[in-house]
């Protein structure tokens, strides 16, 4: 391997690491402070109850009292408000769907856009006046969801693969039977056109190919859509995973991967297929009075462990045991005995060896849990993954210098690991579509 596509690698990524990564702490409102503080508008995913959250959190870390929710004029809008010295301070938030939040920072309507999606290139384009909306300072991945399928909790089925769902909720598979269900038919309930799970169930499971039947039942709402399900044995839906509620989520799997429920470990790793991430996003050169502490805070302990409570999954690292039935190569299973998986896959740029900005912050977090006077004496095991290429011996040359990349980052900030592995396309975690290859493109870490 020639050394120039190495140092391709690990140039860009040192770059990148000069970018500060670690939360600023929250310090109190100064005095005299009131009025508004800055508006929220996009996905409801993210502002029905998260930021709402996020920002109560946030009032009171900054020393606020009475903090209380009010209603706006329209459904899906409030107002989080708490007093100062005896002054209102407040933050205003509209939850109608991902594609609204980008709509209102181009209009100078919000100040930070919600997103329950990845925002598009043309977006990226509309608002580069205002930065790059790439970059770690405009891009902020808040916490991990995972796109459940539900279904009322005495329906029988225990899974579908991807291909079937889109089946479904294109209308060509009408009744459960189909399935191997129950002789009943399909009842159809889905996220409005604004949503951006909308927009991520469209992807991932029409994925374009398909369209959504007309029979289909739309709701702005996670929780209402989810409460409909549970009211319906006929019934199946798609939400973010904090809306489950009286609802049950099946298994599901896409081709060539393992059966998953959206659960702690598989969403917090982005293996199951239907995880995503939440996102803050805002214009870098827009310098708004309290936000980018805001944006800070939902990163730090105390607003991650929001993350958790609301139903979410936390980017704060834990550890598990090894899966006793998990799958592999006999060297993948050999190196990771006895050893345990951290709560986070390393990814990539689009197109691209460098660090997305997730795994930017994931480096920092890495190396948090290693001061632990708890993890002092362990060590991190890195394994590479990838896509299928011409040859798997090139597939697992690639797929360890994305560990080699990982490994570069965490000796930059003094983190000793154990030597490196790659098993190229092994294990796949999505099929091998464009969007399956950049999600299969990960480097595992474990604890030994």
């Amino acid at each position: 391997m020639p050394v120039l596509p190495i140092y391709r690698i690990l140039l860009p990524l040192l770059l990148c690491l000069s970018i500060q990564t670690t939360a600023t702490p929250v310090t109190d409102f100064p005095e005299g402070t009131r009025g508004l503080l800055f508006r929220a508008a996009g996905s409801n995913t993210v502002g029905a109850h998260l930021m709402l959250n996020f920002l109560k959190s946030y009032l009171l870390a900054k020393g606020a009292e009475d903090i209380r929710v009010l209603p706006l004029q329209a459904e899906n809008e409030y107002r989080v408000e708490g007093l100062v010295s005896g002054l209102p301070v407040y933050v205003e938030v509209a939850a109608h769907g991902s594609s609204t939040g980008f709509k209102a920072l181009l209009a100078g309507k919000a100040d930070v856009g919600m997103s329950s999606r990845p925002i598009k290139d043309r977006e990226v384009v509309a608002l580069a006046t205002g930065g790059d909306m790439l970059s770690t300072e405009g891009e902020h991945v808040i916490a991990i969801d995972g796109l459940a399928i539900i279904v009322h909790k005495d329906n029988p089925l225990q899974a579908l693969s991807l291909e079937q769902l889109a089946g479904v909720f294109s209308g060509e598979v009408r009744n459960w039977r189909e399935l191997g269900g129950l002789d009943r038919p399909i009842d159809l309930y889905a996220r409005d056109e604004k949503s951006g799970t909308w927009d991520t169930f469209k992807n991932l499971v029409l994925r374009k190919r398909m369209k959504l039947s007309s029979r289909a039942e739309r709701f702005e709402s996670n929780d209402q859509l989810s409460d409909r399900v549970s009211t319906d044995v006929g019934g199946i839906g798609f939400v973010g995973l904090a809306s489950v509620r009286n609802s049950r989520a099946l298994l599901v799997s896409d081709a060539g991967t393992k059966p998953l429920l959206p659960e702690q470990t598989s969403v917090a790793t982005e293996d199951y297929v239907l995880s995503r991430r939440l996102y803050l996003y805002t214009q870098p050169q827009a310098a708004v009075s309290f936000l980018r502490e805001f944006i800070g805070f939902t990163q730090t302990d105390m607003g991650q462990q929001q993350v958790g409570r609301t139903g979410f999954i936390s980017q704060a690292l834990i550890s598990a045991p090894a899966d006793e039935h998990r799958e592999g190569p006999a060297a993948y299973l050999a190196l990771t005995k006895g050893a345990q998986r951290l709560s986070v896959n390393f990814r990539f740029s689009h197109g691209s060896a460098v660090l997305d900005n997730k795994a930017l912050r994931d480096i920092q977090r890495v190396y948090d849990y290693f001061k632990r006077e708890e993890n002092l004496t362990k060590t991190v095991l890195l394994i590479g993954f990838g896509d299928a290429k011409q040859s798997q011996s090139r597939s697992n040359v690639l797929s360890k210098l994305r560990a080699l990349t990982v490994r570069s980052a965490l000796h930059k900030m003094r983190i000793s690991t154990a030597p490196i592995a790659g098993f190229g396309a092994y294990l796949p975690v999505a099929a091998d579509s464009a969007q399956g290859k950049v999600k299969n493109r990960r480097v595992e870490a474990w604890v030994k």
